[in-house]
């Protein structure tokens, strides 16, 4: 089994972790200082894996060329906008169908990677692709009791455009992160993907700190005082961010999220086994093809 599968699971499992844990946050911070912890307390240890790897492989670390601080800003800054314009779509009532569409993830990964890096994608994974689109549509359209005729019918709708944004700034971050990383130019995979993540969180944590001072200062003085619950936030959002850096630096981006869709199945048991939820018809289908979609990723 090549690496970056197994990294790539270890993440989706991680991120599930951390989602959790942030809902916990939400009585005690605002929505954008939930947020905001997953990179200020994940940042550590980032510096505490960058220290051990850097140990390990015995290599210098790299210097800060332009592209590289120019593809980890962008990364950094298009991952802080789909944040913040989740958190928008979130506030209007008829959201559904935006978040619908903020699943086209995976296809803006597939296109921006192959405009900025050219990565190409075989002809089984560009199906496996687009079965796991409609899955997670379809997913995405149950859990909202969304009806086809109101999917059609909100399709011009503001929150549809919001969604559309969502998908195409984590889509953007992610190719920009794989570009980062593979602008260093290193041997050694560990080191490009420790020492991006550690820059891109120093960027990340600079920026929403500084936004947050000037428009919600007593918030960012809370992601401090709670700062005990937070600590469990970043370190399960540092050991995500681990594995997606370092798959990303292995793999063409697009394989690395449409397997990381894997995450909906971890969601899915946890629904089924240990919350004893009602499941309905449409989940069903959505986690079928997406399920279907992850084993035609492994074998193409």
């Amino acid at each position: 089994m090549e690496l970056w599968i197994p990294l790539t699971i270890a993440a989706a499992f991680f991120q599930n972790i951390r989602s959790a844990l942030q809902k916990n946050l939400k009585g005690r911070l605002s929505t954008l200082g939930a947020a905001y912890v997953r990179f200020i307390y994940a940042l550590p240890v980032a510096f505490v894996y960058l220290v051990g790897v850097y140990f390990y492989s015995g290599q210098l670390i790299p210097n800060l060329s332009p592209p590289f601080l120019l593809y980890s800003l962008l990364g950094g800054l298009f991952q802080i906008a789909f944040t913040v314009f989740l958190l928008w779509l979130f506030s209007f009532h008829n959201f559904a169908v935006g978040t619908t569409f903020s699943k086209l993830e995976t296809v803006m990964v597939a296109i921006f990677g192959l405009i900025l890096l050219g990565d190409e994608l075989t002809s089984i994974v560009v199906f496996a692709i687009a079965m796991s689109t409609v899955g997670l549509i379809v997913l995405s359209a149950a859990q909202s009791m969304l009806t086809l005729r109101g999917l059609l019918s909100g399709l011009w709708q503001k929150t549809t455009l919001i969604g559309l944004f969502c998908a195409t700034f984590l889509g953007a971050s992610v190719v920009f992160f794989r570009a980062a990383s593979l602008s260093l130019e290193l041997d050694d995979y560990l080191l490009s993907a420790s020492f991006t993540l550690f820059v891109v969180l120093i960027l990340q944590t600079l920026i929403m700190g500084v936004g947050m001072w000037t428009r919600d200062r007593d918030n960012l003085a809370k992601v401090f005082i709670h700062w005990r619950p937070a600590v469990a936030v970043g370190v399960s959002g540092g050991l995500t961010s681990i594995g997606w850096f370092t798959a990303f630096t292995l793999q063409n981006a697009t394989y690395v999220r449409a397997l990381g869709q894997i995450e909906l199945l971890f969601t899915f048991m946890a629904t089924v086994f240990f919350f004893r939820e009602k499941i309905i018809a449409g989940e069903l289908l959505g986690i079928a093809l997406i399920t279907a979609s992850i084993v035609l990723i492994l074998l193409g």
